[in-house]
Protein backbone atom coordinates (compact mmCIF):
# COMPACT_ATOMS: atom_id res chain seq x y z
CA UNK A 1 0.00 0.00 0.00
CA UNK A 2 1.27 3.46 -0.86
CA UNK A 3 0.98 5.76 2.14
CA UNK A 4 1.12 9.54 2.38
CA UNK A 5 1.79 11.60 5.49
CA UNK A 6 0.81 15.05 6.69
CA UNK A 7 3.28 17.91 6.85
CA UNK A 8 3.21 17.80 10.64
CA UNK A 9 4.04 14.09 10.69
CA UNK A 10 6.84 14.47 8.15
CA UNK A 11 8.34 17.40 10.04
CA UNK A 12 8.31 15.40 13.28
CA UNK A 13 10.03 12.46 11.56
CA UNK A 14 12.64 14.84 10.10
CA UNK A 15 13.40 16.35 13.50
CA UNK A 16 13.80 12.92 15.04
CA UNK A 17 16.19 11.80 12.33
CA UNK A 18 18.21 15.04 12.23
CA UNK A 19 18.88 14.71 15.96
CA UNK A 20 20.80 11.50 15.16
CA UNK A 21 22.72 12.75 12.10
CA UNK A 22 25.51 15.29 11.48
CA UNK A 23 24.27 18.75 10.59
CA UNK A 24 23.18 18.99 6.97
CA UNK A 25 23.28 15.23 6.34
CA UNK A 26 19.54 14.97 5.67
CA UNK A 27 19.66 17.75 3.08
CA UNK A 28 22.62 16.05 1.40
CA UNK A 29 20.64 12.82 1.10
CA UNK A 30 17.73 14.68 -0.46
CA UNK A 31 19.98 16.62 -2.84
CA UNK A 32 21.79 13.47 -3.97
CA UNK A 33 18.51 11.78 -4.88
CA UNK A 34 17.22 14.92 -6.56
CA UNK A 35 20.37 15.36 -8.65
CA UNK A 36 20.28 11.71 -9.71
CA UNK A 37 16.71 12.00 -11.02
CA UNK A 38 17.56 15.24 -12.85
CA UNK A 39 20.62 13.70 -14.47
CA UNK A 40 18.48 10.81 -15.66
CA UNK A 41 16.08 13.21 -17.39
CA UNK A 42 18.83 14.92 -19.39
CA UNK A 43 20.26 13.40 -22.58
CA UNK A 44 23.65 14.29 -21.13
CA UNK A 45 24.59 16.24 -18.03
CA UNK A 46 27.74 17.86 -19.39
CA UNK A 47 26.81 21.19 -20.98
CA UNK A 48 23.12 20.96 -20.05
CA UNK A 49 21.47 24.24 -19.15
CA UNK A 50 19.91 23.90 -15.69
CA UNK A 51 17.98 26.69 -13.97
CA UNK A 52 17.21 26.63 -10.25
CA UNK A 53 14.24 28.64 -8.96
CA UNK A 54 15.35 29.15 -5.39
CA UNK A 55 13.13 29.94 -2.43
CA UNK A 56 14.15 31.13 1.00
CA UNK A 57 13.79 27.88 2.95
CA UNK A 58 15.20 24.37 2.99
CA UNK A 59 13.43 23.63 -0.30
CA UNK A 60 15.68 26.20 -1.93
CA UNK A 61 18.65 24.65 -0.14
CA UNK A 62 17.82 21.25 -1.60
CA UNK A 63 17.76 22.81 -5.08
CA UNK A 64 21.10 24.59 -4.54
CA UNK A 65 22.87 21.47 -3.29
CA UNK A 66 21.44 19.41 -6.16
CA UNK A 67 22.52 22.15 -8.57
CA UNK A 68 26.05 21.97 -7.14
CA UNK A 69 26.17 18.24 -7.84
CA UNK A 70 25.01 18.77 -11.40
CA UNK A 71 27.51 21.59 -11.90
CA UNK A 72 30.33 19.29 -10.78
CA UNK A 73 29.25 16.94 -13.55
CA UNK A 74 29.59 19.69 -16.15
CA UNK A 75 26.10 21.20 -16.24
CA UNK A 76 25.75 24.95 -16.70
CA UNK A 77 23.73 25.80 -13.60
CA UNK A 78 22.07 29.16 -12.96
CA UNK A 79 20.25 29.93 -9.71
CA UNK A 80 17.49 32.54 -9.75
CA UNK A 81 16.50 33.48 -6.19
CA UNK A 82 13.10 34.60 -5.01
CA UNK A 83 14.94 36.81 -2.49
CA UNK A 84 18.72 37.18 -3.08
CA UNK A 85 19.25 38.16 0.58
CA UNK A 86 17.71 34.93 1.93
CA UNK A 87 19.28 32.05 0.04
CA UNK A 88 20.43 28.96 1.93
CA UNK A 89 24.06 29.97 2.71
CA UNK A 90 25.72 26.55 2.64
CA UNK A 91 23.85 25.53 -0.50
CA UNK A 92 24.75 28.78 -2.24
CA UNK A 93 28.42 28.42 -1.32
CA UNK A 94 28.44 24.86 -2.68
CA UNK A 95 26.86 25.93 -5.96
CA UNK A 96 29.32 28.78 -6.49
CA UNK A 97 32.27 26.56 -5.60
CA UNK A 98 31.12 24.03 -8.21
CA UNK A 99 31.00 26.68 -10.94
CA UNK A 100 27.34 27.64 -10.78
CA UNK A 101 26.19 31.22 -10.92
CA UNK A 102 23.40 33.44 -9.63
CA UNK A 103 21.22 35.64 -11.86
CA UNK A 104 18.27 37.88 -11.07
CA UNK A 105 16.19 36.90 -14.10
CA UNK A 106 15.26 33.55 -15.57
CA UNK A 107 17.30 32.77 -18.69
CA UNK A 108 15.47 32.54 -22.02
CA UNK A 109 16.65 29.00 -22.62
CA UNK A 110 16.95 25.97 -20.36
CA UNK A 111 16.98 22.21 -20.69
CA UNK A 112 15.75 21.63 -17.14
CA UNK A 113 14.23 23.85 -14.46
CA UNK A 114 14.25 22.90 -10.79
CA UNK A 115 11.33 24.34 -8.82
CA UNK A 116 12.72 24.96 -5.33
CA UNK A 117 10.53 27.96 -4.49
CA UNK A 118 8.22 26.58 -1.79
CA UNK A 119 8.39 23.45 0.31
CA UNK A 120 5.73 21.34 1.95
CA UNK A 121 4.97 24.13 4.42
CA UNK A 122 3.79 26.51 1.70
CA UNK A 123 0.15 27.62 1.87
CA UNK A 124 -2.17 29.74 -0.23
CA UNK A 125 -0.52 29.63 -3.66
CA UNK A 126 2.50 31.50 -4.96
CA UNK A 127 3.22 35.07 -3.94
CA UNK A 128 3.61 37.60 -6.80
CA UNK A 129 7.43 37.44 -6.85
CA UNK A 130 7.50 33.66 -7.08
CA UNK A 131 4.66 33.61 -9.60
CA UNK A 132 6.61 36.02 -11.81
CA UNK A 133 9.57 33.64 -11.86
CA UNK A 134 7.34 30.71 -12.76
CA UNK A 135 5.86 32.62 -15.69
CA UNK A 136 9.37 33.02 -17.09
CA UNK A 137 10.10 29.28 -17.24
CA UNK A 138 11.41 28.76 -20.79
CA UNK A 139 9.16 26.90 -23.18
CA UNK A 140 10.35 23.34 -23.76
CA UNK A 141 12.28 23.04 -20.50
CA UNK A 142 11.66 19.96 -18.39
CA UNK A 143 10.30 21.08 -15.02
CA UNK A 144 11.19 19.13 -11.87
CA UNK A 145 9.53 20.04 -8.58
CA UNK A 146 11.52 19.74 -5.37
CA UNK A 147 9.41 17.71 -2.88
CA UNK A 148 6.15 19.30 -4.10
CA UNK A 149 5.13 21.67 -6.92
CA UNK A 150 5.21 25.17 -5.48
CA UNK A 151 1.69 26.49 -4.91
CA UNK A 152 0.19 23.06 -4.11
CA UNK A 153 -1.00 22.42 -0.55
CA UNK A 154 0.89 19.35 0.67
CA UNK A 155 -1.88 18.15 2.99
CA UNK A 156 -4.89 18.55 0.70
CA UNK A 157 -3.79 18.95 -2.92
CA UNK A 158 -5.59 22.30 -3.07
CA UNK A 159 -4.25 25.01 -5.40
CA UNK A 160 -5.29 28.45 -4.19
CA UNK A 161 -3.66 30.54 -6.91
CA UNK A 162 -0.73 30.37 -9.34
CA UNK A 163 1.23 27.14 -9.04
CA UNK A 164 3.96 25.19 -10.79
CA UNK A 165 3.04 22.40 -13.16
CA UNK A 166 5.87 19.86 -13.09
CA UNK A 167 6.72 17.03 -15.41
CA UNK A 168 8.40 15.22 -12.52
CA UNK A 169 8.25 15.70 -8.76
CA UNK A 170 11.02 14.34 -6.55
CA UNK A 171 9.65 13.98 -3.03
CA UNK A 172 11.69 13.12 0.04
CA UNK A 173 11.12 10.53 2.73
CA UNK A 174 7.38 10.03 2.25
CA UNK A 175 4.55 10.81 -0.11
CA UNK A 176 2.39 13.77 0.79
CA UNK A 177 -1.41 13.71 0.31
CA UNK A 178 -1.26 16.68 -2.05
CA UNK A 179 0.77 14.57 -4.49
CA UNK A 180 -2.06 12.03 -4.73
CA UNK A 181 -5.17 14.25 -4.67
CA UNK A 182 -6.30 16.58 -7.46
CA UNK A 183 -5.91 19.33 -8.38
CA UNK A 184 -2.41 19.06 -6.88
CA UNK A 185 -1.80 15.57 -8.26
CA UNK A 186 -2.31 16.83 -11.80
CA UNK A 187 0.44 19.41 -11.18
CA UNK A 188 2.94 16.85 -9.88
CA UNK A 189 3.54 14.75 -12.99
CA UNK A 190 5.50 11.56 -12.36
CA UNK A 191 6.41 11.31 -8.68
CA UNK A 192 9.77 9.85 -7.56
CA UNK A 193 10.16 9.01 -3.89
CA UNK A 194 13.72 9.40 -2.52
CA UNK A 195 14.36 7.42 0.66
CA UNK A 196 16.20 9.64 3.14
CA UNK A 197 15.64 7.42 6.17
CA UNK A 198 12.42 8.87 7.58
CA UNK A 199 10.13 6.59 9.57
CA UNK A 200 6.83 8.47 9.89
CA UNK A 201 3.79 6.82 11.44
CA UNK A 202 0.07 7.41 11.12
CA UNK A 203 -0.58 8.00 7.40
CA UNK A 204 -3.08 10.69 6.44
CA UNK A 205 -3.85 9.06 3.09
CA UNK A 206 -3.27 5.73 1.43
CA UNK A 207 -3.63 4.22 -2.01
CA UNK A 208 -4.30 0.55 -2.57
CA UNK A 209 -2.08 -1.54 -4.82
CA UNK A 210 -2.65 -4.89 -6.52
CA UNK A 211 -1.62 -6.96 -3.49
CA UNK A 212 -3.97 -5.05 -1.19
CA UNK A 213 -6.91 -5.49 -3.55
CA UNK A 214 -6.19 -9.19 -4.04
CA UNK A 215 -6.17 -9.66 -0.27
CA UNK A 216 -9.50 -7.88 0.18
CA UNK A 217 -11.43 -9.43 -2.71
CA UNK A 218 -13.96 -12.05 -1.56
CA UNK A 219 -13.32 -15.59 -2.81
CA UNK A 220 -15.63 -18.60 -2.58
CA UNK A 221 -14.62 -21.73 -0.69
CA UNK A 222 -15.60 -25.35 -1.26
CA UNK A 223 -18.48 -24.85 1.19
CA UNK A 224 -19.83 -21.72 -0.53
CA UNK A 225 -23.20 -21.47 -2.20
CA UNK A 226 -24.76 -18.45 -3.87
CA UNK A 227 -26.40 -17.29 -0.65
CA UNK A 228 -23.29 -17.64 1.50
CA UNK A 229 -21.42 -15.55 -1.05
CA UNK A 230 -23.93 -12.78 -0.53
CA UNK A 231 -26.96 -11.42 -2.36
CA UNK A 232 -27.02 -7.79 -3.44
CA UNK A 233 -30.31 -6.03 -4.10
CA UNK A 234 -30.60 -3.35 -6.76
CA UNK A 235 -33.21 -0.60 -6.73
CA UNK A 236 -32.33 1.40 -9.81
CA UNK A 237 -33.70 2.51 -13.15
CA UNK A 238 -37.08 3.81 -14.22
CA UNK A 239 -39.22 3.80 -17.33
CA UNK A 240 -37.24 6.81 -18.48
CA UNK A 241 -33.83 5.37 -17.57
CA UNK A 242 -33.96 1.55 -17.84
CA UNK A 243 -30.32 1.47 -18.95
CA UNK A 244 -29.16 2.58 -15.51
CA UNK A 245 -30.68 -0.55 -14.02
CA UNK A 246 -29.05 -2.76 -16.64
CA UNK A 247 -25.62 -1.22 -16.10
CA UNK A 248 -25.89 -1.32 -12.30
CA UNK A 249 -26.81 -5.01 -12.45
CA UNK A 250 -23.93 -5.58 -14.89
CA UNK A 251 -21.46 -4.23 -12.33
CA UNK A 252 -23.07 -6.15 -9.47
CA UNK A 253 -22.97 -9.49 -11.30
CA UNK A 254 -19.22 -9.10 -11.69
CA UNK A 255 -18.58 -7.95 -8.11
CA UNK A 256 -18.27 -11.28 -6.33
CA UNK A 257 -21.72 -11.67 -4.79
CA UNK A 258 -23.45 -15.00 -5.30
CA UNK A 259 -26.65 -13.49 -6.66
CA UNK A 260 -28.14 -10.19 -7.74
CA UNK A 261 -31.76 -9.36 -6.93
CA UNK A 262 -33.42 -6.58 -8.90
CA UNK A 263 -36.44 -4.69 -7.54
CA UNK A 264 -37.58 -1.92 -9.85
CA UNK A 265 -39.59 -0.97 -12.94
CA UNK A 266 -36.97 -2.02 -15.51
CA UNK A 267 -37.16 -5.78 -14.86
CA UNK A 268 -37.86 -6.66 -18.51
CA UNK A 269 -34.77 -4.79 -19.70
CA UNK A 270 -32.63 -6.35 -16.97
CA UNK A 271 -33.82 -9.91 -17.68
CA UNK A 272 -33.36 -9.48 -21.42
CA UNK A 273 -29.69 -8.71 -20.82
CA UNK A 274 -29.02 -10.78 -17.69
CA UNK A 275 -31.36 -13.76 -17.26
CA UNK A 276 -29.45 -14.86 -14.14
CA UNK A 277 -30.88 -11.91 -12.19
CA UNK A 278 -33.44 -12.59 -9.46
CA UNK A 279 -36.51 -10.37 -9.72
CA UNK A 280 -38.46 -8.89 -6.81
CA UNK A 281 -37.81 -8.08 -3.19
CA UNK A 282 -36.29 -10.63 -0.85
CA UNK A 283 -33.52 -11.21 1.61
CA UNK A 284 -30.25 -9.50 0.70
CA UNK A 285 -26.94 -8.76 2.37
CA UNK A 286 -26.70 -5.26 0.87
CA UNK A 287 -28.74 -2.82 -1.20
CA UNK A 288 -27.76 -0.44 -3.99
CA UNK A 289 -30.25 2.36 -4.61
CA UNK A 290 -30.36 5.40 -6.84
CA UNK A 291 -28.95 5.05 -10.37
CA UNK A 292 -31.56 6.25 -12.86
CA UNK A 293 -34.23 6.25 -10.16
CA UNK A 294 -35.83 9.47 -11.32
CA UNK A 295 -37.84 11.83 -9.16
CA UNK A 296 -40.53 11.07 -6.62
CA UNK A 297 -39.05 7.88 -5.17
CA UNK A 298 -37.41 9.23 -2.02
CA UNK A 299 -39.67 6.98 0.03
CA UNK A 300 -38.03 3.89 -1.45
CA UNK A 301 -34.61 5.20 -0.46
CA UNK A 302 -35.78 5.86 3.09
CA UNK A 303 -37.35 2.38 3.34
CA UNK A 304 -34.06 0.73 2.40
CA UNK A 305 -32.08 2.89 4.80
CA UNK A 306 -34.28 1.66 7.63
CA UNK A 307 -33.16 -1.92 6.98
CA UNK A 308 -30.28 -3.30 9.03
CA UNK A 309 -28.04 -4.15 6.07
CA UNK A 310 -25.37 -2.13 4.25
CA UNK A 311 -26.79 0.34 1.72
CA UNK A 312 -25.01 2.10 -1.14
CA UNK A 313 -26.74 5.32 -2.25
CA UNK A 314 -25.91 6.87 -5.61
CA UNK A 315 -27.22 9.37 -8.16
CA UNK A 316 -30.95 10.13 -7.79
CA UNK A 317 -30.97 8.36 -4.43
CA UNK A 318 -28.81 11.15 -3.01
CA UNK A 319 -31.51 13.79 -3.46
CA UNK A 320 -32.96 14.97 -0.20
CA UNK A 321 -31.08 12.54 2.03
CA UNK A 322 -32.15 12.59 5.66
CA UNK A 323 -28.98 13.09 7.69
CA UNK A 324 -30.68 12.13 10.94
CA UNK A 325 -31.85 8.84 9.43
CA UNK A 326 -28.38 8.01 8.15
CA UNK A 327 -26.70 8.85 11.46
CA UNK A 328 -29.17 6.59 13.29
CA UNK A 329 -28.20 3.59 11.16
CA UNK A 330 -26.00 0.86 12.65
CA UNK A 331 -25.25 -0.89 9.34
CA UNK A 332 -22.73 0.67 6.93
CA UNK A 333 -23.84 3.36 4.49
CA UNK A 334 -21.78 4.17 1.40
CA UNK A 335 -22.56 7.38 -0.52
CA UNK A 336 -21.07 7.68 -4.02
CA UNK A 337 -21.62 11.22 -5.34
CA UNK A 338 -19.79 12.98 -8.13
CA UNK A 339 -18.76 16.59 -7.54
CA UNK A 340 -22.09 18.06 -8.64
CA UNK A 341 -24.07 15.77 -6.35
CA UNK A 342 -21.67 16.44 -3.48
CA UNK A 343 -22.09 20.18 -4.01
CA UNK A 344 -25.88 19.80 -3.85
CA UNK A 345 -25.65 17.82 -0.61
CA UNK A 346 -23.33 20.41 0.94
CA UNK A 347 -25.13 23.43 -0.45
CA UNK A 348 -22.02 24.87 -2.11
CA UNK A 349 -20.95 25.56 -5.73
CA UNK A 350 -19.55 22.63 -7.66
CA UNK A 351 -16.22 24.36 -8.25
CA UNK A 352 -15.75 24.61 -4.49
CA UNK A 353 -15.94 20.83 -4.26
CA UNK A 354 -13.56 20.39 -7.20
CA UNK A 355 -11.03 22.78 -5.64
CA UNK A 356 -11.20 21.13 -2.20
CA UNK A 357 -12.03 17.50 -2.84
CA UNK A 358 -10.62 16.16 0.42
CA UNK A 359 -12.41 18.74 2.56
CA UNK A 360 -15.70 18.08 0.75
CA UNK A 361 -15.47 14.31 1.18
CA UNK A 362 -14.68 14.62 4.88
CA UNK A 363 -17.50 17.12 5.42
CA UNK A 364 -20.00 14.78 3.75
CA UNK A 365 -18.82 11.81 5.81
CA UNK A 366 -19.24 13.77 9.02
CA UNK A 367 -22.54 15.37 8.11
CA UNK A 368 -24.20 12.07 7.13
CA UNK A 369 -22.37 9.59 9.34
CA UNK A 370 -21.43 7.56 6.26
CA UNK A 371 -18.51 6.41 4.17
CA UNK A 372 -18.19 8.66 1.13
CA UNK A 373 -16.81 7.75 -2.26
CA UNK A 374 -16.34 11.06 -4.07
CA UNK A 375 -15.96 10.32 -7.76
CA UNK A 376 -13.88 12.42 -10.12
CA UNK A 377 -10.39 12.97 -11.47
CA UNK A 378 -9.17 11.72 -8.10
CA UNK A 379 -11.66 9.36 -6.50
CA UNK A 380 -11.54 9.58 -2.71
CA UNK A 381 -13.02 7.19 -0.14
CA UNK A 382 -13.30 8.32 3.46
CA UNK A 383 -15.36 7.85 6.57
CA UNK A 384 -13.69 10.70 8.43
CA UNK A 385 -10.05 11.61 8.98
CA UNK A 386 -8.21 8.91 7.01
CA UNK A 387 -8.71 8.80 3.26
CA UNK A 388 -8.05 6.32 0.48
CA UNK A 389 -7.05 7.74 -2.88
CA UNK A 390 -7.79 5.63 -5.93
CA UNK A 391 -4.70 5.32 -8.17
CA UNK A 392 -6.35 3.63 -11.18
CA UNK A 393 -8.52 4.91 -13.98
CA UNK A 394 -8.50 6.84 -17.22
CA UNK A 395 -10.24 10.04 -18.38
CA UNK A 396 -12.27 7.84 -20.73
CA UNK A 397 -14.22 6.66 -17.67
CA UNK A 398 -16.06 9.99 -17.81
CA UNK A 399 -18.88 8.49 -19.87
CA UNK A 400 -22.61 7.97 -19.34
CA UNK A 401 -23.39 4.92 -17.22
CA UNK A 402 -19.87 4.42 -15.89
CA UNK A 403 -20.94 5.38 -12.37
CA UNK A 404 -23.87 2.94 -12.52
CA UNK A 405 -21.43 0.10 -13.14
CA UNK A 406 -19.30 1.25 -10.20
CA UNK A 407 -22.33 1.37 -7.89
CA UNK A 408 -23.32 -2.18 -8.72
CA UNK A 409 -19.76 -3.40 -8.32
CA UNK A 410 -19.20 -1.72 -4.94
CA UNK A 411 -22.61 -2.85 -3.72
CA UNK A 412 -21.78 -6.44 -4.61
CA UNK A 413 -18.57 -6.14 -2.60
CA UNK A 414 -20.62 -4.85 0.35
CA UNK A 415 -22.84 -7.91 0.07
CA UNK A 416 -19.72 -10.06 0.01
CA UNK A 417 -18.77 -8.80 3.46
CA UNK A 418 -16.41 -5.89 2.81
CA UNK A 419 -16.65 -2.75 4.93
CA UNK A 420 -17.84 0.48 3.38
CA UNK A 421 -14.29 1.78 3.03
CA UNK A 422 -12.98 -1.46 1.54
CA UNK A 423 -15.96 -1.94 -0.79
CA UNK A 424 -15.67 1.62 -2.05
CA UNK A 425 -11.91 1.66 -2.53
CA UNK A 426 -11.66 -1.86 -4.00
CA UNK A 427 -14.61 -1.15 -6.29
CA UNK A 428 -13.04 2.09 -7.51
CA UNK A 429 -9.71 0.32 -8.05
CA UNK A 430 -11.21 -2.50 -10.16
CA UNK A 431 -13.45 -0.05 -12.01
CA UNK A 432 -10.39 2.01 -12.90
CA UNK A 433 -8.45 -1.04 -14.08
CA UNK A 434 -11.41 -2.19 -16.17
CA UNK A 435 -11.76 1.28 -17.65
CA UNK A 436 -8.13 1.29 -18.74
CA UNK A 437 -8.47 -2.16 -20.29
CA UNK A 438 -11.72 -1.38 -22.08
CA UNK A 439 -10.67 2.02 -23.38
CA UNK A 440 -7.08 1.27 -24.38
CA UNK A 441 -6.71 4.88 -25.45
CA UNK A 442 -10.08 5.25 -27.19
CA UNK A 443 -13.68 6.11 -26.23
CA UNK A 444 -15.39 3.39 -24.23
CA UNK A 445 -18.98 2.41 -23.41
CA UNK A 446 -20.11 1.75 -19.85
CA UNK A 447 -21.14 -1.79 -20.77
CA UNK A 448 -17.59 -2.41 -22.01
CA UNK A 449 -16.26 -1.34 -18.61
CA UNK A 450 -18.51 -3.94 -16.95
CA UNK A 451 -17.37 -6.60 -19.40
CA UNK A 452 -13.72 -5.85 -18.58
CA UNK A 453 -14.20 -6.33 -14.82
CA UNK A 454 -13.32 -10.07 -14.77
CA UNK A 455 -9.99 -9.33 -16.47
CA UNK A 456 -9.36 -6.50 -13.99
CA UNK A 457 -10.15 -8.90 -11.12
CA UNK A 458 -7.56 -11.34 -12.48
CA UNK A 459 -5.04 -8.50 -13.00
CA UNK A 460 -5.24 -7.63 -9.30
CA UNK A 461 -4.19 -11.17 -8.39
CA UNK A 462 -1.10 -11.05 -10.60
CA UNK A 463 2.21 -10.02 -8.96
Amino acid sequence: MRTAFSVETVRAAERELMAKLPEGALMQRAAAGLAAVCAGLLPRTYGARVVLLVGTGDNGGDALWAGARLARRGARVTAVPMDPRRMHPAGLAALLAAGGRVEQTVPDRADLVLDGLLGIGGRGGLRPGAAALVKRIPEGARVVAVDLPSGVDADTGEVAGPAVTAEVTVTFGAYKPGLLIDPGASRAGVVHLVDIGLQPSGPAAEALQHADVARLLPAPTAASDKYRRGVVGIVAGSRQYPGAAVLCVAGALRGGAGAVRYAGPAADAVLARFPETLIGRGRVQAWVVGPGLGEGRAGEVADLLEQDVPVLVDADGLRGLDGALLKARTAPTLLTPHAGEAAALLGVPRDEVEAGRLAAARELAGRYGATVLLKGSTTLVTSGAAVRVNPTGTPWLATAGSGDVLSGLAGSLLAGGLSGTDAGSVGAYLHGLAGRRAADGAPVLAQEIAEALPAAWRDAHRP
